[in-house]
């Protein structure tokens, strides 16, 4: 039987917010367990809470961002369910009337080799609190309690069922993540917590409508245990039904070690929660002029920047959306060819050398020891020929390891390394001259008709040039030999 894959994400995404959203308490990751937790986050009897403004018009940039509709008026509810670390007994969220409603998000997926432009509609995103945390090591048996995190405020972002495959789900993670971060609602720290998912996956025959049963995949923070996790439950998913079994719904964890999702506990209805309007908070009004307001403050969005690439500079869609793939990698093109590089250039030394060894070394672009204008530097010696792409890769590796800030580095390596490109007739042709005598079963066999000989001669005499060679005077010069 063939199988149709269908997912649905849901993000909680840390506001930075300096405070938390219903108390004036520090939101600040590292304190020592209980020392930001007030009153209000205790839940101590005769407290209220009191809404953050700056959580709100973070959720009012997100649905701005994301062509959503920002409700003019919405509601905080009571979602009730007893945990160690919920103090109140329930959470403050928002149910039927979130502040933010529909919108979508476009990524590119690679699949088969090729880069395709796919769009995940939202459902919602909502505000709520964070709850506390539970600490089950080094308490000798027994289990701590830490509700510093208690009361962080939280945008959870809803999606459509739109996903097919686990590459997909994380393909849209990925460039959410990215956006959250370019408008600077979140500082997107998967490790502490700041960037949450949870996957909730199902799978149905081939051409059949209705939806199959599904699992929840419980705080998932990184991409790569997202993939591995989801990929896990379709493949138990798919081998439980193909043996007679049912799939359960219920809430699962992802254990990295075995590879493998595991139960952990019966997966709850929206009327498990007993939702109920919080009577302690009245309904949450935003008027056209506030949101005008937070429009005004908003940076240039990544699609707006997509199409001035595509006028500005003639990027393909593609390369477009290549580069404004975070905030960082579009500032760093921008001050490369504004530093005087080719646009084309500078897309292929960013997704190409310098994206590897970004991979490589771990680090962001916003730390490489190259900058902009080094990188542009260059550049301009490959467009005017003062050294080929080959040596021009040999000239990054050492800028690279130089960590200097001198903006014409790449001239001080070639001139220091000798690694100027060899452009002199004379010299080249005194190369060729040396290659076709040394190669005389090549030469027979070009003028034989054999192309390939002609690449060997080519290979010989950039050997014999160690590479310096101008590959394009080089290839004139060697034909008019052999043709002469």
């Amino acid at each position: 039987m063939q199988w149709e894959v269908v997912i649905g994400l849901e993000t909680h995404t840390q506001l930075s917010t300096n405070s938390k959203i219903f108390s004036g308490s520090s939101t600040q990751f590292g304190a020592a367990p209980n020392t930001q937790a007030s009153p209000v986050d205790l839940a101590l009897p005769g407290v209220l809470p009191v809404l953050n403004r700056g959580a709100v018009e973070r959720a009012i940039q997100f649905g701005l961002a994301v062509n959503a509709t920002i409700a003019p008026q919405s509601i905080f509810a009571r979602k009730n369910y007893f945990y160690p670390d919920l103090p109140k007994g329930y959470q403050i969220s928002q149910f039927e009337i979130p502040v933010v409603q529909g919108g979508k998000v476009s990524f590119l997926l690679e699949k088969d080799g090729k880069s395709e432009l796919r769009t995940v509609q939202l459902t919602r995103a909502h505000l709520e609190e964070d709850a506390g945390k539970s600490l089950h090591e080094d308490y000798q048996g027994m289990t701590g309690i830490d509700l510093n995190r208690a009361g962080t405020p939280l945008l959870e972002i809803v999606t459509e069922p739109d996903m097919r495959s686990a590459a997909e789900a994380v393909a849209y993670a990925k460039a959410l993540h990215s956006l959250v971060m370019w408008l600077g609602i979140c500082d997107g720290n998967m490790q502490e917590g700041s960037f949450r998912c949870d996957a909730n996956v199902s799978v149905r025959p081939v051409g059949q409508a209705a939806y199959g049963t599904r699992t929840e995949i419980k705080n998932l923070n990184s991409f790569n245990f997202m993939e591995e996790a989801i990929n896990y439950e379709i493949r138990r998913q798919i081998e439980l039904i193909e043996d007679g079994g049912t799939v359960v719904q219920e809430t699962r964890l992802y254990d990295p070690d075995k590879k493998e999702t595991r139960s952990m506990r019966s997966k709850e209805d929206s009327q498990d929660y007993r939702y109920f309007p919080d009577p302690d908070l009245p309904p949450l009004a935003i008027s056209a002029e506030w949101v005008e307001r937070v429009r005004a403050t908003m940076p240039e969005l990544p699609d707006a920047m997509r199409e001035r690439f595509v006028r500005d500079f003639s990027l393909s869609a593609y390369d477009a959306a290549a580069m404004t793939q975070s905030k960082a990698m579009a500032g760093y093109f921008e001050a490369a060819t504004a530093s005087g590089a080719q646009a084309k250039p500078a897309v292929n030394w960013l997704m190409g050398d310098m994206s590897s060894t970004l991979n490589r070394e771990n680090v962001d672009i916003s730390e490489a020891p190259v900058s902009p204008k080094q990188l542009a530097v260059l550049l301009q010696r490959i467009e005017d020929g003062t050294i080929s792409n080959k040596i021009a890769k040999e000239v990054f590796g050492a800028m690279w390891e130089a960590r200097s800030v001198q903006e014409n580095l790449a001239d001080e390596i070639i001139e220091s390394k000798g690694l100027k490109q060899i452009s002199d007739s004379g010299a080249l042709e005194k190369i060729i001259d040396e290659v076709l005598a040394a190669n005389p079963k090549s030469v027979e066999e070009f003028r034989a008709g054999k192309e390939k000989a002609f690449n060997s001669l080519i290979g010989q005499a950039m050997k014999a040039s160690k590479g310096k060679a101008n590959p394009a005077q080089l290839t004139e010069l060697l034909k008019q030999k052999l043709t002469a």
